[in-house]
């Protein structure tokens, strides 16, 4: 159907935004890219991501659908959260902050993708046969 092709589409952007952000993510924390630079690369993936969201909430699937369309925006969103707190780290480490603060900031980020992924997860499990 449009809307499994559409639900596809959408997820492989999402890949697609997922798998670039944890490579700045990995420059990021390896000092391979400046956390001004990250925070510009962050800001316009999670534009992007927003966008997705936005065409997902105007979308109006048909009910068999509803479960796994609302499971993965809120992948989305959790991912968009990802994103920010990554740029609270990125701020962090230009300032300079103290290793606890950093790995504070480190577990949220963790906890957010993980979030992410288990909704992502579960619109999978929600789609029709």
């Amino acid at each position: 159907s449009d809307y499994e092709n559409y639900l596809d589409g959408v997820k492989n952007i999402h890949e697609v935004l997922q798998e670039s952000m944890e490579i700045e993510y990995q420059n990021l924390r390896n000092g391979e890219i400046s956390p001004q630079d990250y925070i510009v690369i962050a800001d316009i993936t999670s534009s992007q991501v927003t966008s997705q969201i936005s065409e997902f909430v105007t979308s109006k699937p048909p009910e068999v659908w509803q479960e796994s369309y609302i499971n993965y925006m809120e992948a989305l969103k959790k991912f968009n959260s990802y994103i920010g707190e990554t740029k609270v780290l990125a701020n962090l480490i230009e300032k300079g902050s103290t290793d606890a603060e950093l790995d504070n900031a480190i577990e949220k980020i963790e906890l957010m993708k993980k979030e992410s992924l288990e909704y992502a997860k579960n619109s999978e499990e929600q789609r029709p046969n």
